[in-house]
This record gives C-alpha cells, structure tokens and sequence, in this order.
C-alpha cells in the first residue's frame, strides 16, 4: 500500500475520540507492520516522566525485553538526544544498537515532537536489509505530527 493512502487510515484512527490513546497508538502499530511488509515491528516509545529514558508505550511484532531505554543507548536512546531520524540500513554495523532480535537487519527511529519537544518517538524494525527510503521518514513524519495531536 502507498503511503498517501495510507494517510488518511492514520488520520482516521488517531481522530476516534471513543477509543483510548493507547489503543489508537496500538492500532497505527499495526495498521503500518499489515501494510508496509518491510514493518515488522512497530511500536512507540515516549520519555518516562522526568527521567533520562524512554519507556515503551505499545507495539506490535516480536516480544520484547527493551521496555526501558536511557537516553544515548541505542539507536532510540540516541534520537531521544539528537532530536533527528536516525536510519539504519544495517543494524550490525553500529556501535550502539540495542538487538531485539536477531532477524532484525534495519532499523528506522523518527522523532516525536509536541510543542516543539521531543516527546517520545516511532521505532520500526525491519528483516530486510536496507529498505527505508526518504519516502519512508516523511510518512512516519507525518504519524508522529498526527500522534502528537492526541498525546
């Protein structure tokens, strides 16, 4: 599926004020891992209080032990700091990558602004070597910026 169409899927889910937050956010999880086959795992992270770390909020795909991550470790630890997108075609090649699982091969963490602060953000995993595009950051841009409406 294209990502403008998906679009307005996105829209629509985070606009339905009868469902909790949190199953709103569970549901784009899940909605971008069945669309985009390269998704496939797919959660929110958002800081934990006061606290230098991120916790995790909801996903979708294989189980996961990294429920807390301090800021700076990690590919989502280092975005909670630099504030940027943070690409990563080949997992094994960085330092500082926290391994989920061992099939993960590429990794894509965006930002999640509210009122000009970094809140939280979008982390998606992918067995496929490589496949994150521009196309790819300013879709998942454009989730955090509708995220950030009911956060």
């Amino acid at each position: 599926m294209l990502f403008e169409d998906l679009k307005g899927k996105v829209s629509d889910i985070l606009g339905n004020e009868n469902l909790l937050v949190t199953d709103r956010l569970t549901m784009i999880c899940q909605l971008l891992k069945d669309s985009i086959e390269y998704y496939d795992w797919v959660g929110f992270y958002f800081r934990n209080g006061d606290k230098e770390e991120l916790k995790l909020r909801t996903y979708v795909g294989e189980k996961t032990q990294h429920h807390i991550i301090p800021f700076g470790r990690g590919i989502c630890g280092q975005v909670a700091v630099s504030n940027q997108n943070f690409v990563v075609p080949d997992v094994k090649a960085q330092d500082n990558y926290i391994a989920c699982s061992f099939t993960v091969k590429s990794e894509i963490v965006i930002p999640l602004f509210k009122d000009g602060e970094n809140i939280g953000q979008i982390d998606i995993d992918s067995q496929t070597a490589d496949p994150f595009t521009e196309k790819d950051e300013r879709f998942l841009e454009f989730v955090n910026q509708e995220v950030s409406k009911i956060i």
